[in-house]
């Protein structure tokens, strides 16, 4: 074996172990496929052949066939096939690969193979898995580049995506969130004639009504129409008993929760026998978000937010959608990227200061509580280690509410202007990891340069302590400094603090708002050093899709991204410039990607032959036209 090889069987082995797959090198611990190899010669001897790697995971077995030699990745036949003469099984990866899955396909039990070429090194590298069958036959499959979808908690997903071409749980789940926010904001329009602000608070108050059905202090069959005490009032009631059961405090904290959610009580109209239903409006929705959303809040162990996904459609039905005050919810695959890119600990405190519907709370308390299992410690977390800020009393209100939902964290939720308050006494609270998704657009429309998004974020970092990391995510134009205001916080923020890098996104994350996002990570309380590289990462390929009437889904292979982009931002894997370039910045620089990258790859023998051809043609087509040669005098 020569050196380059060993080379890439150990960044073969690395990219194993990252996804937590054990296989066995040049073998296979498994009996019946080890008697296979020894007649699997790539010569077809009858001798003995083993692949790089093999093993099992879950029902699938993997092979795994890699060359050092990118250019010897994969050889076609004339018909595009992969070709199988023993040349190309010898020489190259794929072909190689295939090779082994066929013959361990027909000499064993195993049916359901995966077979990975991989060629490279870490920096440049392919890695191509094929599908392989009981019957040889192969299906090729898109090229990844990590492990993480072959995983033991990932596999089965992929397999029904990626060969069986079918939906998922996840999949389904989020249709079916999407459908019924569609049916509810239907009969919301239809049999309450409520305002856009009104809806999610409707929806909110009735699920904390809900949770005192298992107190046996409020049921949906006492809802029965009375024109005494009303629906609404016996909702209202409920919602009351509650906040006082969740332990919200103080009383004026409590009392500002009530007095949002009197539009249950209060509104006529939904609290009269609608004669199409047969019931008042109130016990209608009160039915359909029993069965439809309260028992996957509550039973569910999920990060997604249910509420914040029901108030964004009802936003997006109802022309109003919430730009006007620059609320853009935060997707969930985004939520979970920010705990990802903080490396969330269990005793971290977690601050956001602009939560909307608490999106980046839910994530982290999910993200904190799973990795301990110790009751007292997951009750701190949610009681003490959660901080958020928002200032439109309603989306307080529903943040408050899917917190409580959650099982605690709203006694540290607060109702006020977060750039009104003194940076210095949040950072009393301790908080190590700031997360944000500030209000966009606002500093424009407002005329306002205080409400610049980079000023919420130099906000963000004044708040927490010495140490702490800090992801916002923000328009683009805000790292780039486009006005003298933002080129002034960029460099006050580089006195007082580090930014490590910048993360360019996906065009779409924001579907239908029409912003162009970046995430951009930093540490709390050290001047910036003027030697410190950072990192600036293209990720607009991040595996998400826009798909008619749902939004914006994911593909299979967004986990395979997401991991090749968290391998990369922590220092296991290198990449090429045009996926990350590490250099060092001035605050004048645009903080970008785009502005640092240039294209360091040397050419193929073939790219060069073919820009060589366009040259020459291009300086046929001046002679013949009697324009002369391009650098003539």
């Amino acid at each position: 074996m020569s050196k380059k090889e060993a080379k890439t069987d150990f960044f073969v082995q690395k990219l194993l172990d990252e996804a937590g797959i054990h296989l066995t090198p040049q073998g296979c611990d498994v009996r019946e496929v080890n008697e296979a190899l020894k007649t699997a010669s790539k010569s077809g001897t009858g001798n003995v052949g083993f692949p790089e790697f093999c093993g099992v995971v879950g029902d699938f077995l993997l092979v795994i066939e890699d060359k050092a030699d990118l250019s010897k990745h994969i050889h076609r036949d004339s018909k595009g096939l992969i070709s199988l003469q023993t040349n190309a099984i010898k020489d190259y990866a794929v072909n190689g690969a295939l090779h082994y899955a066929r013959h361990i396909a027909s000499h064993t039990q195993f049916h359901k193979i995966i077979a990975f070429g991989i060629s490279g090194d870490q920096k440049h590298y392919r890695v191509s898995p094929l599908f392989v069958d009981d019957r040889g036959e192969y299906m090729e499959l898109p090229d990844v580049e990590t492990f993480i979808s072959f995983s033991h908690n990932n596999i089965q997903e992929y397999y029904i995506r990626e060969i069986l071409h079918e939906s998922t749980d996840t999949e389904k789940t989020t249709k079916e969130i999407l459908k019924d926010a569609e049916t509810l904001h239907e009969y919301l329009r239809s049999y309450g004639n409520l305002t856009n602000e009104q809806k999610p608070l409707v929806v909110s108050g009735i699920l904390l009504a809900l949770r005192e059905i298992e107190h046996k202090t409020f049921s949906i069959d006492q809802l029965n129409g009375d024109t005494v005490t009303t629906d609404g009032q016996k909702i209202y009631d409920a919602i009351r008993n509650n906040l006082q059961r969740a332990n919200v405090t103080p009383d004026t904290e409590r009392n500002k929760l009530l007095s949002q959610f009197s539009v249950i009580r209060d509104t006529q109209k939904i609290n009269e026998i609608d004669h199409t239903l047969g019931k008042t409006p109130l016990k209608y929705y009160t039915e359909f978000l029993y069965n439809s959303i309260f028992k996957n809040i509550r039973y569910q162990n999920s990060s997604e937010d249910y509420l914040g996904r029901f108030y964004g459609e009802f936003m997006s039905y109802s022309g109003a959608d919430g730009q006007t005050l620059g609320i853009v919810l935060t997707p969930k695959h985004i939520t979970d990227l920010f705990c990802d890119l903080a490396d969330l600990k269990v005793d971290d405190k977690v601050l956001d200061p602009c939560c909307g519907t608490a999106g980046f709370l839910i994530s982290a308390m999910h993200r904190m509580v799973n990795l301990t299992d110790d009751p007292t410690t997951q009750s701190h977390i949610r009681r003490d280690q959660l901080f958020g800020i928002e200032l439109q009393p309603y989306m307080f209100t529903i943040a408050t509410t899917n917190m409580i939902l959650r099982g605690d964290g709203k006694n540290n939720l607060q109702n006020f202007d977060f750039l009104r308050h003194n940076p210095s006494q949040l950072q009393l609270k301790g908080c190590t990891v700031g997360m944000m998704n500030p209000p966009y657009s606002q500093a424009i429309k407002a005329k306002n340069p205080e409400l610049h998004e980079i000023n919420f974020t130099e906000h963000l970092l004044n708040s927490l302590v010495q140490g702490a990391r800090c992801i916002v995510i923000i328009p683009q134009s805000s790292v780039t400094g486009k006005s003298k205001e933002e080129r002034a916080i960029k460099q006050s923020i580089i006195a007082h603090h580090t930014l490590e890098g910048v993360i360019t996104l996906n065009k779409n994350t924001f579907y239908g708002v029409g912003t162009n996002p970046c995430i951009a990570i930093f540490t709390a309380g050290i001047p910036h050093p003027k030697n410190h590289k950072c990192k600036f990462i293209n990720f607009e390929d991040d595996g998400y899709e826009v798909s008619k009437h749902i939004g914006l889904i994911e593909t299979p292979g967004a986990k395979d991204k997401k991991q090749h982009l968290l391998d990369v931002w922590q220092g296991r894997i290198q990449a090429e410039t045009k996926f990350c370039v590490e250099t060092t910045i001035e605050a004048d620089d645009e903080w970008l990607h785009s502005f640092y990258y240039f294209n360091d790859e040397i050419p193929s023998e073939k790219d060069f032959e073919k820009t060589m051809a366009d040259y020459l043609t291009f300086e046929f087509n001046m002679i013949t036209h009697g324009r002369g040669y391009l650098f003539e005098e």
